[in-house]
This record gives structure tokens, sequence and C-alpha cells, in this order.
């Protein structure tokens, strides 16, 4: 029993979760700033979101899935913004990425199936199935309307200004929209007690 206990993976603390999930983000950024380059910049994210699920894997046993798949995105189309040189691949990925994430989340209400609760239930504790229903379709058009916004932003503006949206706006607009959740988790059973309690899902 013992002996279970102690291969059980091990629950990444706060800052640890911050560093995993965002520092790929955190990186690309940076080498962009450093250098103009959106190509080499890519290339930098690349391997830095490589780094994070290696990092997750050692630190914690185990690879979330919303890890997995945002790893996967960056990989793939990444790798197509690095081969071609195109940077339009890259762009498009926060696009691809939160339309497919809408996608299964609106499945799983469609087929009545807890998507999100299976990705995200250790991190809302207490909340009922009725609550789990509306943060799933909270987040699902939340999702379709960044799609819609990414793809409005990166058509229209320059790679720079894109990327000081996906700073300044993209990732602010997805706390407070997580922030805005708490009443209604609160009324529907969840037992977190502080904002930093809730777990943000990966950026796109």
């Amino acid at each position: 029993m013992n002996d279970v206990a102690l291969k059980a993976p091990k629950e990444p603390g706060p800052l640890a979760k911050v560093a995993i999930d965002l520092g790929p983000l955190v990186a690309y950024f940076a080498a962009y700033a450093l250098t103009k380059n959106v190509i080499l910049a890519t290339a930098v994210f690349m391997v830095a979101t490589a780094g994070s699920i290696l990092a997750s894997k050692l630190l914690h046993g185990r690879v979330s899935a919303m890890l997995w798949f945002s790893g996967v995105m960056v990989l793939v189309l990444g790798g197509l913004t690095v081969w071609l040189k195109d940077a339009t691949f890259i762009k498009m990925k926060p696009t691809v990425y939160y339309l497919l994430v809408a996608g299964i989340l609106g499945f799983g209400l469609w087929t009545d199936r807890p998507t999100l609760k299976m990705v995200l239930g250790s991190s809302f504790p207490g909340l009922s199935d009725l609550g789990w229903r509306k943060l799933t379709r909270n987040w699902a058009f939340f999702f379709v309307a960044m799609a819609v916004a990414n793809e409005a932003v990166w058509r229209t503006t320059s790679t720079e200004f894109w990327l000081g949206y996906k700073l300044w706006g993209a990732m602010p607009a997805t706390m407070v929209f997580m922030l805005a959740n708490l009443p209604m988790l609160s009324r529907h059973g969840f037992s977190g007690e502080k904002p930093e309690d809730v777990s943000l899902p990966p950026q796109g």
C-alpha cells in the first residue's frame, strides 16, 4: 500500500504549473523581442514546448492531456512554419487550437460525456454535474470567440501587433473569463476558496 502511494504522480504546485504551461510562450515572446524573427522565435517555441512536456513527465510522472494536445499543435504547425519559412501556420495555430477544443467540448455536451471534468476534475472539487455542463458550455463559446478574434487580428495586422495581442489581449482575456465564472461555480458546489485554486487552460 505504501509502495503504491509512493509511486503516485505528484501534483505540480502553482508555480510549477505556471512554468510548465506558460514557459514556452514566455520563451516565444522573448525570442521574438530579441531577434524580430518570427521563424526563429517559432523554433524556440517548439524547443521550449518539448522541454515543458519532458519536465512535466520527469518532475510529476505524467503529462496532462491539455499539454499533450497543445504540444502536438505547436510541433506540427510550428514545424510547418519553420520548414516553409511562412509565419501563416503559427499565426493560424491559435485558431485551429481554439476551434478543436471548442468542438471537443461541444461534442462532450452533445453526447453527455464530461470531457472538461475528465481533464480538470481535480481543479474544481465539489462542482455539480450541472456546474460542469455550464462551465463546459461557457468555455466552448469562449474558445469560438477567441478563434474569431485571432483570425481578425492576424489577417489584418502586423506580426508584431499579433504577438502583442496574444500577450496583452488573449492571455488577460482568458484569465478574466476564468475569474468571471467563479460566482457560477460557487453556486454549483465548487469548494475552492481562492482564484489561484482554479487551473487556467493552456493558451492557444
